[in-house]
């Protein structure tokens, strides 16, 4: 496990990107708190964060690359929606018919909808540079408290990423999901 602070990570994203591509798993900073990822695309890292977390059936959502890559893969009922992506939240849509090969399957876990985020951060730009989608979920054991700074975090789980991306003390809260695929808009606040 590598230790990254934030200033060096962009730097490091050029020998970290083929990592990524080959399978790493790595812990980085959102707007709201820590997330544990992977390229969303790739079944056996999906599955080692599924093993980390203890997690094995609910599906996890992703950093999207763009709102082209939102629009091209999922159904959107409400465009509003699309310019609140930057405020916390995770929308939950449809993916549309025939492009349910977005992602891994172990990223939807037999859903037919995928959470999509796009934080007012940095690491948007490093998901939309790297061109796919990279899962987001909290860096924790299912059931725990979520991590706000490696000191926080849990022992077993960072010592089995890959690398970390230390931006300190996060103060957030893990983003509200806004359901969007039904007549009815459904919040839930974690």
């Amino acid at each position: 496990m590598r230790i990254l602070p934030p200033q060096d990570f962009l730097a490091e994203v050029i020998s970290s990107t083929e990592k990524i591509r080959q399978g790493a798993v790595f812990i980085y900073p959102t707007d709201t708190i820590y997330g544990i990822g992977c390229d969303a695309t790739n079944e056996a890292a999906v599955q080692k964060i599924r093993q980390l977390k203890g997690r094995m059936d609910k599906p996890f959502s992703v950093i999207a690359p763009s709102e082209a890559w939102i629009r091209k893969y999922c159904v959107i009922n409400d465009e509003s929606w699309l310019r609140r992506l930057g405020e916390g939240i995770t929308l939950i849509l449809a993916l549309k018919k025939g492009r349910i090969n977005a992602v891994a399957p172990a990223v939807i876990a037999g859903s037919r909808n995928l959470g999509v985020r796009i934080p007012k951060h940095w690491i948007s730009k490093f998901v939309s540079d790297y061109g796919k989608p990279i899962v987001t979920t909290s860096v924790n054991p299912a059931g725990m408290a979520y991590m706000t700074s490696k000191e926080r975090g849990d022992p077993h789980i960072l010592a089995l990423v890959d690398f970390i991306i230390d931006e300190g003390e996060k103060t957030g809260r893990p983003s509200t999901i806004v359901d969007i695929t039904g007549k009815e808009v459904k919040m839930i606040q974690r």
